[in-house]
């Protein structure tokens, strides 16, 4: 325990011997938003800053992540607002740091503290679970091929020579050097650098999260999705291995809850269609 979550644990406890006094154990206590029963142990957690749940993510990686004004935290998408409304279940507030997804997704910018969780459309995986916590599941994810329309690109088998784009230490870049041993492979940051090389014709496909490549499609009709994969993949949210396991227990917790009384779907359906794209 931090001296932080000492000297927080001392005044909590102040405050409960002062309220049993008073009486204020009885019906007359107020029940904390959210109800999902982990905000009375938000004082516990060993947070970054204190009544605050920061956040890392890559952005923009819509509809995952992207930049919006009108949200509390000066960003939205649905990880984060998933996430928002775990943070206002825990009675925590939420701020978000734009970082580099290599350096989120290996556990780095966790270990060195630069935030509480990762919240970026970052698959689980073994080599991953090596650094880093996960929380429960909260996405099920596909790969993607994207294309210009009149491209002669007609699925993975056509990508031999061709130039590619992929993220760097992403799932999409692992399964393209796997399925597309003879493509000209050139690894981008982000989604961000992607999207514009494949505008530009600096590339030839982008192979990525479908999401992702759904939101491209849409947003040009010039571009469409060729080919779909079925990687089984799962989203999570990340934290420190080891670092903060009464969080991690707590975030579960409210993923759980927000399953039960509706709000994950009202949220999942804000942004997928029907058809789970």
């Amino acid at each position: 325990m931090t001296a932080r979550t000492m000297r927080t644990a001392a005044l909590a406890a102040g405050t409960a011997l002062l309220l049993a006094a008073c009486g204020g154990g009885g019906d007359g206590g107020e029940t904390p938003a959210g109800g999902g029963g982990a905000t009375g142990a938000a004082a516990e957690f060993d947070l970054v800053e204190a009544g605050t749940l920061t956040a890392c993510s890559e952005v923009p990686y819509p509809p995952f992540e992207v930049e919006d004004s009108s949200r509390p935290s000066g960003y939205g998408g649905f990880d984060i607002d998933l996430l928002q409304a775990i943070a206002d279940n825990l009675g925590l507030e939420l701020t978000v740091a734009d970082v580099s997804f290599d350096a989120l997704q290996s556990g780095t910018t966790l270990a060195a503290g630069q935030c509480d969780v990762g919240a970026s459309a970052i698959t689980i995986t073994e080599e991953r679970q090596a650094n880093l916590d996960f929380s429960d599941p909260y996405y099920d994810s596909l790969q993607s091929l994207l294309v210009p329309a009149d491209s002669d690109i007609e699925s993975i088998d056509d990508l031999a020579g061709r130039n590619v784009a992929v993220q760097q230490g992403t799932t999409g870049q692992a399964y393209a050097e796997e399925n597309a041993p003879e493509a000209n492979l050139s690894d981008f940051p982000g989604d961000a650098e992607m999207w514009p090389a494949l505008q530009a014709g600096q590339v030839d496909a982008i192979l990525q999260d479908l999401p992702v490549n759904v939101e491209h499609a849409k947003a040009d009709e010039n571009y469409v999705i060729v080919e779909e994969y079925d990687t089984g993949e799962q989203y999570g949210f990340a934290l420190a291995k080891d670092g903060n396991p009464e969080l991690l227990e707590a975030i579960n917790t409210e993923l759980q809850n927000l399953r039960d009384d509706g709000t994950y779907q009202e949220i999942y359906d804000s942004y997928f269609a029907a058809d789970g794209s």
